[in-house]
């Protein structure tokens, strides 16, 4: 953890998961879930859509994969950065330009993804975590964020 100001530390019901964020790829997104994360925006916000083999999705504050935060949505940061195991990236609608507060962390390679996507992070530490996560479409109990903070803030 060299660089705290771009470290997110994920305190969730299924352990913790640290995920280096990649300015370099998808500065205006990471900046985003710093915000968000600094203003407790995630913290209690259930994993809503868990799908084994693929992703855990979460950043809706209704839990139903239909919400967001106030902020203007974000335009798209597409790069050629690959969806693999660990990759944390932006959910958004058809829309390109549609991302808001919605991301999902890959629980495998989804390379279908690639191109499509903005990726903002990757999981340093903690993926057994993210693997325990439960799941389903809709997931019955899910599990949530604790909290979510930008490690120089903890």
């Amino acid at each position: 953890m060299s660089d705290l100001e771009n470290t997110l530390i994920m305190e969730t019901t299924a352990g913790t998961v640290t995920i280096t964020l990649r300015p370099d790829l998808a500065p205006n997104h990471v900046e985003r879930i710093k915000e968000l994360s600094r203003e407790g925006f995630y913290d209690g916000v259930v994993f809503h859509r868990v799908i084994d083999g693929f992703m855990a999705q979460g950043g809706d504050p209704t839990g139903t994969g239909m919400g967001g935060s106030d902020k203007p949505d974000l335009r798209a940061e597409f790069t050629t950065e690959k969806h693999v195991r660990g990759t944390c990236s932006m959910a958004r609608s058809q829309n390109p330009n549609s991302a808001n507060s919605q991301f999902f962390i890959c629980f495998g390679n989804a390379g279908f993804l690639d191109g499509q996507y903005t990726v903002w992070g990757e999981v340093s530490d903690g993926m057994d975590n993210v693997d325990k996560i439960k799941r389903g479409e809709p997931v019955q109990d899910p599990d949530k964020i604790i909290s979510a903070k930008v490690a120089a803030d903890a």
